[in-house]
Parts: structure tokens; sequence; C-alpha cells
């Protein structure tokens, strides 16, 4: 996992915060500067009726509230909700070590209490050892979109050494996160483990189906 590209994140997260800042003093200065103007002129006239900030009124002269029908739009003319995407620190992690397919780590995903959020239909991202080694794809395939709540739990499996021989550097814990730019990432111990070459599934829903196949 780059650290290059988790200090981008942060700086990034910092200009969106002080254009955010910005932008709420000019509305306070131009609400501030409305406010004088209707205080300086004559009253509505009689009949005017206000139409209350954030809405609309249609043909019927009922109003209707702005972002009404919000979310990704299906392409049949409906509109769905969109989820919170999942970042590490919404997640309970545990990891398992695994005998089939030469062995392998389990990593084991559950939302934490009270939090639903998505796994985005990516594959995780594991790193290794201080120089960040990450691994690479064990599917050609792209997974599914896992929304997690509850007990709904996410699998992915990583094949820490996918070449033959002797080659390799041990190790002891991996680092996972939800896509390269999740700003905090967690270290998951795994007991020492020779890495060269590795490998991870996509997310699954069930164990079985998150075996890393070289």
């Amino acid at each position: 996992m780059s650290g290059n590209r988790r200090k981008a994140f942060l700086v990034s997260a910092a200009l969106v915060g002080g254009a955010m800042l910005m932008t709420a003093c000019q509305d306070t200065d131009k609400a501030t500067d409305a406010g004088a103007a209707q205080g300086s002129s004559s009253a509505t006239p009689v009949g005017d009726a206000a139409t209350p900030s954030g809405s609309s009124t249609d043909a019927t002269g009922k109003g209707t509230e702005d972002g009404a029908g919000s979310g990704a739009d299906t392409g049949n003319g409906e509109r769905e909700p969109v989820g919170q995407s999942c970042g590490a620190n919404d997640i309970s992690w545990s990891t398992r070590s695994e005998t089939q397919a030469g062995g392998y780590i389990l990593i084991i995903a559950k939302a934490k209490s009270g939090i639903t959020c998505d796994l985005p239909a990516a594959l995780p991202t594991v790193a290794f050892g201080s120089d960040g080694t990450q691994a690479g794809p064990a599917e050609q395939a792209v997974g599914q979109q896992i929304t997690l709540s509850g007990n709904t739990t996410a699998y992915a499996g990583v094949n820490p050494k996918s070449t033959d021989g002797n080659g390799g550097k041990e190790l002891d814990s991996i680092i996972v996160g939800v896509g390269d730019d999740d700003p905090n990432p967690v270290s998951l111990p795994v007991g020492t483990i020779t890495v060269e070459d590795p490998i991870v599934t996509n997310w699954h829903t069930a164990p079985t189906d998150a075996v890393p196949f070289s």
C-alpha cells in the first residue's frame, strides 16, 4: 500500500475542508446582505404566498421537496438509495489460517455494531512488510458489492506465496484496507508467513468461495 497515496488522500481531505469553510463564510455574508435588503424594503404585497426554501410548487399548487428521488439511477426511471462505503475503521477484522490450496489466510470482515456500509466490488488492498508488497488478484473477474450489517460477513482469501521454491521474506502481519485510498488501514497478526508474489481474492459472502487458487 503506497504511503504517497495515503498522504495524497489526507491532503485532499484538508483542501476540501478548507473549501467548504470558505463557502460557508461566503454564504453567511450573502445571507446578511439579503437580510439587510429585506429590512429596508416595503412589506410584501397582500396575496403573495411565500414558498418555503428548498421546495418548489407543482401545477396543483402543492409543494415538492428538493432532493426527492435522490440516489443512483437504475435506468428504468427509478432511483435506488446509495449506501455508505465501508472504511477499514467501520469493520471488525479477524483472520484464520486455512490449509486448502497449499495454505492461505482467510480475512473475515463484519461491520461494527450499529454500522451499515458497502464493500465495493473491487479487490481488497492487502500489503505485506515495511516495503508494502501488495497482493495481486487471485481472480480474473470483479466480485460483487457486499453490504455489511449485523451478522453479514465478508471473506477474502490471501495466498502470501504463489511461487514455488524457497524464496520470499518472513513476516508476521498483513495490512488491510478497503481500496488504495482507505485512510485507516489496519494491521492484522497472522503468525510467521513467507511472502513472495502474494495474491488475494475478491470479497465473498461464503468462505468456501474465497480460496486463492494460484
